[in-house]
């Protein structure tokens, strides 16, 4: 390994007090490496649930605090709490369909959503090669009310989900990749050593007033859908069992 994939940075804060009393309360960093990026990448699948941050490029801590977050703000947290135990990592960089986020973005503003979204997946080094972690980001809270909500569909792309195998799609850590939004890429940046580089180079591009009413009302509104849709009172649509088939190739 040539590069430093191990280091701290803005975001990837994992120095902070909080991280370093999670760690030491789990007892991360005395299980073997296997077991470690196990433990880490379940903490972040599970005990972090599925909602919308007011950014992106919000350090590991915020993450942490909130107890929620996307595909960008639990990536961030795994590669701080991932790098505070040893193990080396870094960002590959995307974007998706806004498809993909359609029945959690309401209707009503639906239409003046950026047609692609920042995306990201954390990559891990690993006898020499890179594992691909996406299948973190939906909790199993929220990824079972969308199996029961969407059963018999293998195929999806919508509510936060992009995949080809919704009743058993690949998110549990066994060694190998996991994803859970992968059918939804449109373009891929390629890989960063840190999000900090990743979100200098590629911020979201939503627009002063569109940035405002986001972080102000629509996350708001967006992670009230997605509590609704965890506790099942919230009927889905029914044209969105079907994923994209023009994915790029992200390898």
């Amino acid at each position: 390994m040539s590069r430093d994939y191990l280091s701290a940075t803005p975001l990837l804060d994992f120095e902070a007090k909080p991280i370093q009393a999670l760690i030491a309360d789990r007892g991360w960093s005395e299980l073997p490496t296997h077991d470690r990026i196990g433990a880490v990448y379940d903490f972040v699948r599970n005990d972090i649930a599925f909602g919308y941050n007011r950014a992106d490029d919000i350090p590991a801590s915020e993450v942490l605090a909130d107890g929620y977050g996307q595909c960008n703000t639990k990536g961030t947290l795994l590669m701080a709490l991932l790098r505070a135990v040893s193990v080396p990592c870094r960002l590959h960089g995307f974007t998706i369909h806004k498809g993909l986020q359609r029945g959690v973005v309401p209707e009503l503003v639906y239409p003046i959503a950026p047609d692609e979204i920042l995306h990201s997946w954390v990559e891990i080094e690993r006898d020499g090669g890179w594992i691909n972690l996406e299948g973190f980001i939906l909790d199993d809270g929220f990824l079972n009310a969308l199996q029961s909500a969407f059963r018999g569909t293998e195929s999806l792309c919508g509510y936060g989900a992009g995949t080809h195998c919704l009743s058993a799609p690949p998110i549990t850590w066994d060694g190998g990749d996991t994803y859970i939004q992968k059918t939804g890429i449109v373009r891929n940046f390629g890989v960063f050593d840190t999000p900090d580089a990743f979100y200098r180079d590629h911020g979201q591009s939503f627009g002063r007033f569109r940035g405002w009413l986001y972080r102000f009302a629509i996350r708001h509104w967006m992670n009230a859908r997605v509590r609704a849709f965890r506790q099942g009172r919230l009927t889905p649509r029914s044209d969105l069992n079907h994923a994209r088939e023009e994915a790029v190739d992200a390898t």
